[in-house]
């Protein structure tokens, strides 16, 4: 037998239930199952079925509990308040579903529809330094990435580098004048912001260079064969910077996946022809726009979203719809996910209307723009330097891992300095990623240091401890010779607290996929810590006398790591051997 998780086996009894009692026309009724501080769970379907049926909600829940067939499953149920049903699983059947779910490799995770989705995530600019407001586009869409790909779907991650535009006519120009060998251009990989900020003054300050970059802009639009190759490698040595920071957050993104502005750079006439075409799009003020249905100004007047602006320029929206259309007609999407800031909110919602005016993006094409809020300083502020600039994302994560190499050089130093090296790059950044994934990605959030590295609380580090305790437990086992048993033991209550919210994993990963909220994750995972620090202290498991019940304890922990692991491992989170 697959395991079964407690609201899917709930939910399939008490829709056959509402059929016998009310008619197949009640088959798909969500009973509405949900965890419950008087029971285990409550089914709390009973009021809004009896507006449907016209019967009081007690009746309701009486006819209910008349029908429902759960005698293998649940105690008796109880009828409370105006209808709530209460629901206390039998202990024996937990104790089933989590040996089945021992023995599972997916840990329960069902397995549903296979999509191909398309990721739109991090997005930074060539030759500009990757600030803190990177971070959360990054990790955010990175988790949603894993997890997609976790439950079986195709993920197409696309990195939407900022490639291309007017500033690559300076740009080329100070390489040019510096050398591509010099050390100035090494900056490029290490600190891209200096070279940036030098071709910047130089451009405000020398007249000669000004007008050598803006003749320099006109033959790199114009595909100036020279001028590309000398911009292909002044992008390739943007892009060892760009390396450093993903190796050092463990993000998954690859040269493969970049897809930059300049991607559709060649479609973008074509957008505009075809948007004119149809009649879509018109010339307003000098400027060609399009003006999606539902939108307007402050002057109830329709909204315009420019796509060619009155000097022949280009818009973010054109490149918007023509990487819509690559999404769709070539990359073949069933569902596409910009990760990227609320500020653009109003921008996609434009951009998804439009283009589905147009036909570019399909009913049955999902566009949802997974929206990622501020992260704030104590003053609750954007987070920045003390001089007022954007605080640098490597600048950020050294410091997480200075901090706690810190820490573990003054309660571990009796570890080799290679390991301390190690736990402390994977504490320091994985406190960094856990607190902006602990957070709903929409919402703000304050940056600090000293909570996010602490040892208690809805921490990486508590989590990461939770895991090295259950290693531990392993080890020392190993060398009594003791060997877990081939199912977790679910007998006591705290055992069975534990059993229940394992069980939760896999309804959880497949709601986080589809919901793209990957602060869900994370809260399952405090949870499920928490659950089985409840257990540690309320049932021995070393210093358990008898065998039986020491190898039941002994699977249920080692079911527990497994979980907590893997649910590290879908935030982009390594868990280390020993803390």
């Amino acid at each position: 037998m697959r395991m079964t998780a407690p609201e899917i086996a709930l939910t399939a009894r008490f829709q056959a239930a509402f059929v016998a009692a009310f008619g197949p026309e009640f088959a798909d009724a969500d009973p509405i199952i949900r965890p419950s501080q008087f029971a285990d769970f409550q089914c709390n379907a009973a009021m809004g079925l009896a507006k449907r049926v016209g019967a009081k909600p007690r009746d309701i829940a009486q006819r209910i509990v008349d029908a429902v067939e759960l005698d293998d499953i649940a105690e008796p149920l109880e009828v409370a308040g105006p209808g709530f049903l209460n629901i206390r699983l039998r202990t024996d059947w937990v104790a089933a579903q989590a040996a089945e779910m021992a023995t599972d490799e997916r840990l329960g995770v069902p397995s549903p529809a296979p999509q191909r989705v398309v990721i739109d995530y991090s997005s930074p600019n060539v030759a500009k330094e990757m600030h803190v407001g990177h971070l959360r586009t990054t990790v955010v869409g990175d988790s949603l990435a894993r997890t997609l790909e976790h439950v079986g779907h195709t993920v197409i991650r696309q990195n939407h580098l900022g490639d291309w535009g007017t500033p690559f006519g300076m740009l080329i120009e100070h390489l040019l004048d510096v050398g591509e060998d010099s050390a100035e251009a090494a900056l490029l990989a290490t600190d891209p912001n200096a070279f940036y900020q030098a071709a910047r003054t130089k451009f405000d300050e020398d007249a000669a260079f000004a007008t050598r970059a803006r003749a320099r802009v006109a033959t790199l639009q114009a595909g100036d064969a020279d001028t590309l190759a000398i911009w292909s490698r002044l992008v390739d040595m943007s892009k060892g910077y760009f390396h450093r920071i993903y190796d050092a957050l463990g993000v998954t993104l690859t040269d493969a996946d970049l897809a930059g502005e300049s991607t559709y750079n060649d479609a973008l006439p074509g957008v505009c022809a075809d948007l004119e075409a149809t009649g879509q799009a018109r010339v307003s003020d000098g400027a060609l726009c399009v003006f999606p249905a539902g939108f307007t100004g402050r002057d109830e007047q329709p909204l315009p979203l420019i796509i060619r602006k009155s000097d022949g320029g280009y818009g973010y929206a054109t490149t918007d719809f023509a990487a819509i259309r690559r999404r769709v007609d070539e990359l073949h999407a069933d569902r596409i996910a910009y990760v990227v800031g609320t500020a653009q909110e109003l921008h996609f919602q434009m951009v998804f209307a439009a283009a589905r005016e147009a036909g570019w993006l399909p009913e049955d094409v999902e566009a949802v723009h997974v929206k990622i809020g501020s992260v704030l300083g104590e003053d609750g502020k954007i987070l920045r330097t003390r001089s007022g600039a954007s605080l640098r994302l490597m600048e950020l994560l050294d410091d997480a891992v200075a901090k706690a190499r810190g820490v573990i050089d003054e309660l571990q130093p009796e570890l080799p300095e290679d390991e301390r090296a190690e736990i402390a790059r994977q504490i320091g950044i994985g406190s960094v990623k856990y607190a902006d994934l602990s957070t709903a990605h929409d919402s703000d959030y304050v940056f600090d240091m000293d909570r996010m590295l602490a040892l208690t609380g809805n921490t990486a580090p508590y989590l990461q401890y939770a895991v090295a305790r259950i290693r531990s437990i392993g080890r020392r086992a190993a060398e009594q010779g003791l060997v877990p048993a081939e199912a977790p033991r679910v007998v006591d209550p705290a055992e069975r607290a534990l059993a229940l919210q394992l069980l939760e994993f896999g309804p959880m990963v497949e709601t986080t996929a589809r919901t793209l909220e990957p602060h869900r994750i994370a809260a399952y995972l405090f949870a499920t810590a928490q659950a089985f620090t409840g257990f540690y202290e309320a049932c021995p498991i070393l210093k358990e006398a008898d065998d039986e019940v020491r190898a039941g304890r002994l699977a249920l922990a080692a079911l527990t790591e497994r979980v907590l692991v893997q649910g590290l491992d879908l935030l982009g989170v390594e868990a280390p051997t020993r803390m």
